[in-house]
């Protein structure tokens, strides 16, 4: 059981990691691997999720989990007996329960010694961050449109584009 983010990123049974990723790319993980629904997989999510809708799941090994608060988070992560534990990061979970920071880590980190533990979330925050410090590994995936123009095209390195062209390396005169 893997779950592939991209070709040669995949997260692997026995660890915690923790995934800032565009939203299609983590459903297009999630919805692509058939293989996912013949294990206990456990979605947790909080007060919103943007991924929920987008999962098209119809196996019976799937469940939703709703905290509300931090408190309620650590329950679920430690009452967990699943295979796959999927926690899709809220922020607001931690509106003045920054105390929890730690205990909610090392249970993200617990679950993951018998469990692929995933956190995670669109952009990196505060909270995101202190739980991502006991991950056995931090992945950051860049959305490719985000980049500088013609940055991540095969062949192309930004400014080589050719005598002439827009981008292109320019020799500068003195007058």
């Amino acid at each position: 059981m893997l779950i592939e983010l991209s070709r040669g990123v995949t997260i692997h049974p026995g660890s915690f990691t923790a995934v800032i990723a565009p939203e299609r790319r983590i459903l297009l993980a999630l919805n692509g691997n058939k293989d996912l629904q013949r294990f206990l997989f456990l979605y947790v999510s909080g007060n919103y999720s943007r991924l929920l809708t987008g999962i098209s799941r119809t196996s019976g090994n799937f469940e939703v989990r709703r905290p509300f608060t931090a408190d309620q988070l650590l329950s679920v992560i430690n009452e967990s007996g699943h295979t796959i534990l999927f926690v899709e990061h809220d922020p607001t979970l931690f509106d003045g329960a920054e105390r929890l920071y730690e205990p909610v880590a090392s249970a993200l980190k617990q679950a993951g010694r018998e469990a692929l533990v995933l956190l995670w979330a669109p952009a990196n925050d505060r909270s995101f961050a202190a739980l991502a410090r006991r991950a056995d590994r931090i992945i950051e995936i860049i959305a490719e449109d985000t980049g500088p123009k013609g940055y991540g095209l095969p062949g192309r390195r930004p400014g080589r584009a050719g005598s002439g062209a827009p981008g292109a390396q320019r020799t500068l005169e003195v007058s």
